[in-house]
């Protein structure tokens, strides 16, 4: 064995320990690369969900898309505006080609900055609409807004899973079946009256349910509108139908939160589910593990070197 060999072996050696002091080993990680798709969601912290009725919409479905609308309204005369979160799942495998065309749009970036262009209390809030934006001073705004869309429809997509459960979204439509575009709704309490077995003209699909933050939607929908000005929950104006807001209830951004992790047990009277953790040991394991295979290596290398060097002097 030759002194450069030794020397050789050492600089190796040096080299892993300054990799791993200097922590520029490598290591992937779940949503490094920007995909939606990796990132799990947090299902524990959901606190504010939509009234259950046993459904199989009650219980949320290991990897269904999950996205986030960050809404900003005034609840009411007088009031200040608030900002909140509203948390949806998507049945994508109940309802692939309506979740499909939401996820689109979604990552389009479509729905950002436009507003809830009808609100009816004790019935839907509706939005989608990409004309229904601001121009000039709320409520200026597109002479089609609640008449617009991509022009791009989807066929009316029904499952025996999907109702119109309290928190609900579904696809608006117009008279025909077929003519859902961009516009959905929200459902502030069960609309069963619009599932399809309720109604002569084919009904209207559903494709998620809010999972968080349902009191943001119950209060966006109890907001004063132009045929319902009032804004009292015990007041009800029984032709509300246009239901414009009176101040803008706007959707300051729609996004990609991620998909349901895995689960080993749902808790149906709270809906909240515990995650499967015992498949995929968390990525601090495998780095430290491999930390501390290359410290090994590298010190067991010097001492080596060493023991080469100290054998050719003698």
């Amino acid at each position: 064995m030759t002194r450069d060999f030794a020397n050789i072996m050492a600089n190796r050696a040096a080299l892993c320990l300054v990799l791993v002091l200097l922590g520029t080993i490598p290591v992937v990680e779940a949503g490094d690369d920007g995909d939606w798709r990796s990132r799990e969601v947090d299902v524990q912290s959901w606190e504010d969900g939509p009234e259950l009725e046993e459904s199989p919409m009650d219980i949320p479905q290991a990897g269904d898309a999950v996205f986030v609308i960050n809404v900003s309204y005034v609840p009411g005369h007088g009031q200040a505006r608030v900002e909140g979160s509203i948390i949806i799942e998507l049945f994508e495998q109940w309802a692939p080609n309506t979740t499909a065309n939401m996820i689109e749009h979604i990552e389009q970036d479509l729905y950002d900055g436009i507003f809830f262009h009808r609100v009816i209390d004790d019935f839907v809030t509706q939005s989608g609409d990409p004309t229904c934006r601001t121009v000039g001073v709320y409520p200026g705004t597109n002479p089609g807004c609640g008449n617009g869309g991509t022009g791009e429809t989807i066929d009316l997509e029904l499952h025996p899973n999907l109702t119109h459960v309290d928190g609900a979204i579904g696809m608006a439509r117009g008279m025909d079946i077929d003519s859902a575009d961009s516009q959905w709704y929200i459902a502030e309490t069960e609309a069963h009256n619009l599932d399809p077995e309720n109604r002569e003209d084919g009904g209207y699909a559903t494709f998620g349910v809010v999972r968080d933050g349902m009191a943001h939607v119950r209060a966006i929908a109890l907001t004063p509108t132009s045929d319902d000005p009032t804004g009292f929950a015990n007041v009800q104006n029984p032709a509300s139908s246009a239901g414009r807001p009176i101040y803008e209830a706007q959707i300051t951004e729609i996004s990609m939160l991620g998909v349901i992790p895995k689960m080993n047990e749902t808790q149906e009277n709270n809906n909240t589910v515990e995650v499967m953790s015992a498949e995929v040991m968390p990525t601090w394991v495998f780095l430290s593990a491999g930390t501390l295979l290359i410290t090994l290596i590298g010190v067991a290398s010097l001492l080596y070197a060493r023991k080469v060097s100290e054998e050719e002097i003698e």
